[in-house]
């Protein structure tokens, strides 16, 4: 993809102050807070998740709540929505791309935290963003990546890695955790990829809502149907309905919205590092409410991801 033929996450023209060096990979005030904010609520998923009740399947989780938070986000953006997929074939292109990936997100994510545990499949699923995203950013766009978020990102990415050794299940099925990690994998590429092509839209001029619209209002196509074949026991109880509207509207449609918002002042490739905050939310979650364990390892790499987001947030003198 030229950048030059339309404008992409990396090449739009930044406000002067924006485009600072202090500041790599920002475009505005505000940006770097309401992402943090949306990967906060993210962060309550899979706490959350794990009190649906049993014989729930990750895949319904995933399909109800992306579907379900993903209609009522295309009922806020209404008929900007349509000026999307209606605004050309690249436009329209875009917007496939970006809710394919809003199809296999939920489903890989959910199935991920299911078997390798809330801490250890949220933190691969986001650890292995900013790496996808960086490699679509340099790959369509060519862009050079700085020195401080190669550092931010190293320092987050060793922080996740670290949590990763530290495991999180207790369990001796091995093969299933390795699963578990391969499906986090898959989130993380799925996730990168309609951040960017999200990005692509919304410097082409259309608004966050609008794009977020677009993107959530295709993968409903999918979405909805599948999580009406595999919804039994999640509508079954209160609970399970308690724990689908929860996901649906606070961690997919209000936090989404923040995330869109945000997108706008920040490059893809930022954008992912940010959410890194994420699993450390997920993290503590996971220990204080679920239950999950974390030794001297994975709470140093709580740290280093706390310490990554700093370096990419925090500007200089």
């Amino acid at each position: 993809m030229s950048s030059t033929a339309s404008p992409s996450p990396s090449s739009a023209t930044a406000a002067p102050d924006a485009a600072a060096p202090d500041a790599p990979g920002t475009r505005g005030p505000g940006g770097p807070l309401l992402i943090l904010a949306a990967a906060t609520l993210w962060g309550t998923t899979g706490t959350v998740a794990s009190f649906a009740p049993a014989g729930a399947s990750p895949l319904a989780i995933g399909a109800g709540t992306m579907g379900i938070g993903g209609l009522l986000t295309l009922a806020l953006a209404g008929r900007s929505a349509l000026a999307v997929l209606r605004s050309g074939r690249r436009a329209l292109g875009w917007a496939l791309l970006g809710a394919l990936g809003i199809v296999i997100y939920p489903l890989a994510f959910y199935t991920s935290m299911a078997w390798a545990g809330v801490a250890v499949g949220t933190v691969v699923s986001l650890g292995c963003a900013p790496v996808f995203a960086a490699l679509l950013e340099r790959i369509l766009d060519g862009t050079r990546l700085t020195r401080r978020w190669a550092a931010a990102a190293g320092a987050a990415g060793g922080g996740c890695a670290l949590l990763v050794a530290a495991g999180g299940t207790g369990g001796d099925d091995t093969a299933r955790i390795s699963a578990g990690v391969a499906l986090g994998l898959l989130a993380g590429a799925a996730y990168a990829g309609y951040t960017y092509y999200a990005g692509c839209l919304i410097q082409r001029g259309h608004s966050s809502r609008a794009v977020m619209g677009a993107l959530f209002g295709l993968g409903t196509l999918v979405l909805v149907p599948l999580f009406a074949l595999t919804s039994g026991p999640l509508l079954d109880t209160g609970r399970g309905l308690l724990v689908v509207g929860y996901l649906a509207l606070v961690p997919m449609c209000l936090a989404y919205l923040l995330f869109g918002a945000g997108l706008v002042r920040v490059r893809a490739s930022a954008a992912t590092v940010l959410t890194l905050f994420e699993p450390v939310v997920a993290a503590v979650l996971g220990v204080a409410v679920v239950g999950e364990r974390l030794g001297l390892r994975g709470w140093s790499g709580v740290a280093l991801v706390v310490a990554g987001l700093l370096v990419l947030t925090v500007r200089r003198r």
